[in-house]
């Protein structure tokens, strides 16, 4: 009989192993190989649409500029004359110094007399500061004017501030003084930045940013669009234009256009930043000045790309 020593027992199980082992590398070797292959191809498949998608962005932002830049040598022309002996207030909230004084400029070509800006700060919008703001609003506001029966803060500042920014047909005119206390009293609380108060407009621009960011950002949004609705109500015809981003459902052009009450009365404009839409705001001042509303840009829920010409 063989007898199997303990040495040679554990030799042939490390030999087992061994080839074992000897094995699994060789198969694996052959699946990494494979698997090598298919990813290179994978990965020059992705180099190659990113190439695609790179030349075809770069190839948009080329046609972006070409487009604006037409748009900003034809805007002068585009609107000159079609605001003839109106006026023009701003009312700012979180917008681009360029966008402000791009629109003030072409209102200006347009025939239009700008009478001043009002420029609201971030408290407008915030919930926590909501009380106090409608406590100011029936404390400041001028003897003979009424605010309206609305309990929230967007449509009782836009009523307060339609009280002395907006000459409307059917209302009296505020004086100087009534305008001064108001803005004065609004700034002491932070709500405005300190500055002269604008002499009482026929139209309104509320010019916006892009989408408002926060976890308040929707409800900072609908006290935006809800005042520039009140001003609209107040007798003057408004233009609310934003940045990209606006007309989304964080952003002030976006909750006007979800609202039928105000987007029938209320012009808006979702790209304000560039040359077609700075035209397409004044055009939509006409626009206001015929009695209609429209919806301009290149976001969707936009009529088009600019208002038709007067």
């Amino acid at each position: 009989m063989v007898v199997i020593s303990p040495r040679y027992h554990a030799v042939s199980i490390a030999a087992v192993f061994l080839a074992l082992a000897v094995g699994v590398v060789l198969g694996a070797s052959g699946l990494s190989d494979r698997l090598l292959t298919a990813v290179s191809a994978e990965r020059d498949d992705l180099a190659g649409q990113v190439q695609a998608l790179t030349a075809e962005r770069d190839a948009l932002a080329v046609t972006a500029r070409v487009a604006d830049e037409f748009a900003g040598r034809i805007g002068p022309g585009a609107v000159r004359g079609v605001l003839d002996g109106r006026t023009v207030v701003l009312v700012t909230a979180g917008a681009d110094p360029a966008d402000r004084d791009a629109v003030a400029g072409l209102v200006r070509t347009a025939g239009g007399e700008v009478t001043g800006e009002v420029a609201l700060t971030d408290a407008v919008g915030d919930p926590v500061r909501g009380d106090q703001l409608r406590e100011l609003a029936a404390r400041l506001l001028p003897a003979g004017a009424q605010l309206p029966a609305a309990a929230d803060t967007g449509t009782l500042a836009g009523g307060l501030l339609g009280s002395v920014l907006v000459a409307g047909p059917d209302r009296p005119r505020a004086g100087p003084e009534d305008g001064a206390a108001v803005l004065s009293g609004l700034a002491t609380a932070g709500f405005v930045t300190p500055g002269t108060a604008p002499a009482p407009a026929s139209l309104v621009v509320v010019l916006t940013g892009g989408a408002r960011t926060g976890v308040d950002a929707g409800d900072s949004a609908a006290v935006l669009a809800r005042l520039a609705a009140e001003l609209d109500r107040a007798g003057g015809g408004v233009v609310l234009a934003g940045r990209a981003g606006s007309a989304t459902s964080t952003g002030a052009v976006g909750i006007a256009r979800s609202d039928s009450a105000v987007a029938a009365g209320v012009s808006t404009v979702d790209d304000v930043h560039t040359g077609s839409g700075r035209v397409a705001a004044v055009l939509a001042l006409r626009e206001q000045v015929d009695g209609r509303a429209g919806h301009y840009g290149s976001a969707e829920g936009a009529d088009g790309g600019a208002a038709p010409a007067a």
